[in-house]
């Protein structure tokens, strides 16, 4: 069993009889000593993220999560293609909310971690870090710091970033997959 104070980061738990991952997780002291924990959570049966405040009687059951190697295949119409990565026959497609925001940095072929729960395919996870190709950047103009010396590039995935204004078309960029920012130009 888990106790309000347990849920951090990355914990998966069961809540209202469905399986939930903590996004974000704060401790905040009330009035008379009453100490709630803020969070923001995402049920990965279908993807929908809500905050909830947990007191200090709280108790949860853990989500027994399996999780195995999975490939991503494809994309159309809103759904996303993937199969086990040592056995290719096994597909399995998910939808853009259940994914959420990592849907962005997904390019064919990108090995991620697929969960099962109860048998059941509910969800991936990303790398926390991954490496993207440049496709637009408009040109950096020295001394064009009105905007604090970034600019926003488009990448292989179509997704935007903002990029400090040496990026240009053609590189490479490691983009944190939580947040959606840039983190550094590869070599």
């Amino acid at each position: 069993m888990l106790s309000y104070f347990d849920l951090r980061k990355g914990v998966q738990f069961i809540f209202e009889g469905q399986p939930y991952e903590v996004l974000e997780f704060k401790q905040m002291g009330k009035s008379q000593d009453v100490v709630v924990a803020q969070t923001r959570i995402r049920n990965l049966l279908n993807g929908k993220v809500l905050q909830k405040n947990f007191h200090q009687g709280d108790v949860f059951e853990e989500a027994e999560a399996q999780k195995f190697s999975a490939k991503f295949l494809y994309s159309h119409r809103g759904k996303y293609g993937f199969c086990e990565e040592g056995d290719p026959s096994k597909r399995f497609e998910l939808s853009a909310e259940q994914i959420g925001d990592g849907v962005n940095f997904l390019k064919p072929n990108a090995i991620v971690e697929g969960l099962k729960f109860e048998g059941k395919i509910v969800n991936i996870i990303l790398p926390v870090k991954v490496q993207l190709k440049v496709t637009d950047a408009p040109p950096g103009v020295k001394g064009d710091s009105s905007k604090g010396g970034i600019k926003t590039v488009k990448l292989e995935t179509g997704a935007t970033v903002n990029t400090p204004l040496f990026v240009e078309t053609g590189d490479t960029v490691e983009i944190n997959t939580e947040t959606g920012e840039y983190v550094r130009r590869v070599q």
